[in-house]
């Protein structure tokens, strides 16, 4: 489990393609200080596994499920990253609860100064803002950022300048693709309100039933 404060921007010294996979040499101190082989690491917002050290950075494994959900597929030698080590049981929770499982990918549409503040307003899919709340958390590439606003195709967030310039942040563009996870309490929440649906044949036609008794309708009726 990670926490979305990113620790440090490290540099891909090396992607080695395979047909439907990828492996990344990753140029990076701080995250590697204490880290060892099979440890879990961050990389824009998405949980990969070290799969060997060395003094100036380490290597991990992407797979072809990776690299269809998450913009690594376009990431290109000397390109920086965000890192984040997972979350030591006695460490701060800076952030928010971040799996480092993206749901998929935004395009940035918008960036503007505000004052102190740059906004950052962000293209997603459907599936993905139903689950972005205003005041909520939402992760852009690995970053734990407070949502400011939200459309039915797109959403905001505003950053302060400290946030902006100790990540990747400070070079990204509009047109920009970025890597999105979504807070995990609201997609747990909903499957867990959401009838299981029975096997065919059970009498009913395969008609969705929840044995808990709680509905849309009851939630509704008493103010939820």
């Amino acid at each position: 489990m990670f926490t979305g404060i990113v620790e440090e921007v490290g540099t891909i010294e090396q992607i080695s393609r395979g047909q439907h996979s990828a492996v990344l040499r990753i140029r990076a101190s701080r995250v590697c200080e204490d880290a060892k082989v099979g440890d879990s690491i961050a990389v824009n917002g998405i949980c990969l596994t070290v799969t060997s050290l060395s003094p100036a950075g380490f290597t991990a494994d992407v797979m072809h499920e990776t690299l269809n959900r998450s913009s690594l597929s376009k990431l290109t030698r000397g390109s920086h990253v965000n890192l984040e080590r997972a979350m030591a049981a006695d460490g701060r929770f800076g952030g928010h609860i971040v799996s480092g499982h993206v749901d998929g990918t935004g395009k940035i549409s918008g960036i503007k100064r505000d004052d102190n503040a740059i906004w950052f307003t962000i293209e997603a899919k459907p599936e993905i803002l139903r689950y972005i709340v205003e005041k909520g958390s939402i992760t852009i590439d690995g970053i734990s950022l407070t949502v400011a606003k939200i459309t039915d195709r797109d959403f905001s967030i505003s950053a302060i300048p400290h946030t902006v310039a100790q990540t990747v942040l400070s070079e990204r563009k509009e047109g920009d693709s970025v890597n999105l996870e979504t807070d995990i309490i609201g997609k747990y929440v909903e499957k867990l309100l959401r009838p299981a649906e029975e096997p065919a044949g059970n009498g009913n036609g395969g008609a969705c039933s929840s044995g808990s008794g709680i509905t849309r309708e009851f939630l509704t009726k008493y103010g939820f």
